[in-house]
């Protein structure tokens, strides 16, 4: 089981690093977890962090040494992520629980 969690978790972080990197380098405002309407630099730089961290991940259990499974964590780490923020975008009022009013 474990085995499975580096690969499900670089998912996780990679996929969520798109949306930040898109939004920043198109010079768009979008949510991170230190503001609801962060700027572009700050979007550029927590997606670099969300990338970092996801490499790294990857790098406790390289691809190259991958099985089905492991790859079926990887690409579920990824789907999960993507359909969870597909659903809380659909909200225009969408904040974190951190965010004030």
């Amino acid at each position: 089981m474990t085995q499975y969690l580096a690969p499900f978790f670089s998912g996780v972080f990679l996929f969520n690093a798109i949306p930040h990197l898109v939004r920043g380098i198109c010079g768009k405002r979008h949510m991170t977890p230190f503001a609801r309407r962060s700027g572009p630099a700050t979007n550029v730089i927590w997606a670099w962090v969300n990338g970092v961290v996801g490499l790294c991940l990857l790098k406790a259990c390289p691809p190259a040494e991958w099985g089905f499974s492991v790859w079926i964590a990887f690409c579920a780490g990824g789907f999960i992520t993507s359909l969870s923020l597909a659903v809380f975008w659909t909200d225009p009022e969408a904040r974190l629980p951190w965010h004030r009013k």
